[in-house]
């Protein structure tokens, strides 16, 4: 039977990142791995340069979209079978892009790529809400998924130079599709079906979730840690190589310090959150955001941009993004254990939308080459969530 359990989930935290992160890290190093190889992918492929750029542009859609439908069908048969199924798509498509001749082959791969990891990534963060809703090392576990969705995208182009200036861009390809084949293969072997056996009945409807006050509070506060460091992500090459001067070596340096101290902070949050709670917690990421974004303002208006302007503010936020991200999930997800696949694709499509369109209005309205964009998105979107926590206390005393 699909929803059967074949064993409990009662593996250390080490071998349950082991079992989990690949498929994180996996859907979101594919988003741009390739970013570098771009300009000479039309001529290999016969194609125009805006076919090649359009895939970059579908997998995120296809990614955020596609939850839409494996959410409620993990609900139905099970994350086991949509974690494999979508592993299995994703390394047959990585496999058969990087034997693509054409670019109409390219982009038709690249979309069931992004299906596949859409699957995936569902999948394994329903897996974590059934099995860590109610401990604390659930914590931790969503602040290093929630770190590896962050700066996994910003280091794959690098990643992708790399591999393309060795063995060619085909290579980046068949490397993705070797790597989903071994974590797929691992996951065959241990991963056991976690749906919950008690509540196989119809769920909450989408509006159901989507009028939940808890979800959107916790929703908004994981889409202001991810958008922060999505507009980090946007604006860091412009102020750090074009105005501060720094090389492309010691930028990338540079940028993964804020990586570090995310993963850093990771290893600690479970003791924070185990103090301060669900709620707690999130205002205290959000007071971090705020702090960060006053720390950049003073930089922008008082010195010239610099390592120390845009990165020291950074490492703060970067602690409340992980102190935020901790939570989020626990708390937007805390009422639908029936329907946690449902409840999880909305959690990531929502953000996805708020993210991408908000986080690209701010670098484009205040400009890609300052720090005002992430400042303005970090301090907006904090208070706002922390006006949202407010707002619930008295509801929550009467």
């Amino acid at each position: 039977m699909p929803g059967s359990k074949a064993r409990p989930w009662d593996y250390s935290l080490p071998a349950a990142l082991m079992l989990l992160a690949p498929f994180d890290i996996l859907a979101s190093l594919a988003m741009d791995i390739y970013l570098p190889v771009v300009p000479e992918m039309p001529g290999e492929l016969s194609t125009t340069p805006a076919v090649v750029q359009l895939t970059l542009s579908l997998y995120m859609a296809v990614l955020g979209l596609g939850q839409l439908a494996f959410g409620p069908l993990s609900d139905r048969v099970g994350r086991r079978p949509v974690l494999l199924g979508g592993a299995a798509m994703f390394a047959g498509a990585s496999l058969a892009l990087a034997f693509a001749d054409g670019g109409a082959a390219f982009v038709a791969w690249r979309v069931l790529q992004a299906a596949g990891a859409s699957a995936a990534l569902v999948a394994t963060f329903a897996t974590v809400r059934d099995v860590y809703a109610q401990r604390l090392e659930g914590a931790s576990i969503y602040g290093l998924l929630g770190a590896i969705l962050s700066f996994v995208p910003a280091l794959g182009p690098i990643a992708g130079a790399l591999i393309a200036q060795g063995l060619g861009w085909r290579a980046i390809f068949a490397g993705l599709a070797a790597l989903m084949l071994a974590a797929g293969l691992h996951a065959a072997r241990r991963w056991p079906e976690t749906r919950p056996e008690l509540e196989r009945g119809d769920g909450p409807s989408l509006a159901t979730i989507l009028r939940s006050y808890d979800f959107w509070t916790y929703t908004l506060g994981f889409s202001a840690a991810m958008g922060t460091f999505f507009v980090f992500f946007s604006t860091a090459p412009r102020i750090l190589i074009g105005q501060a001067g720094l090389s492309q070596l010691v930028f990338s340096l540079a940028f993964a310090t804020a990586a570090g101290v995310m993963i850093l902070a990771s290893r600690f949050v479970g003791r924070a959150v185990g103090r301060w709670g669900t709620a707690g917690s999130l205002a205290r990421g959000m007071g971090l955001l705020i702090v960060g974004a006053v720390l950049l303002a003073i930089g922008q208006l008082w010195a010239e941009p610099s390592f120390w302007t845009l990165l020291a503010p950074m490492w703060v936020m970067a602690v409340g993004m992980v102190l935020a991200v901790a939570v989020c999930a626990n708390g937007a997800l805390a009422a639908f254990g029936g329907a946690a696949g449902t409840a999880v694709a909305l959690y990531f499509s929502v953000e996805s939308v708020i993210v991408g369109v908000l986080g690209t209005a701010a670098v484009a309205w205040l400009g890609g080459d300052s720090a005002w964009p992430l400042a303005a998105y970090a301090a907006g979107m904090a208070l706002l969530v922390l006006g949202m926590l407010a707002a619930k206390r008295p509801q929550r005393s009467a």
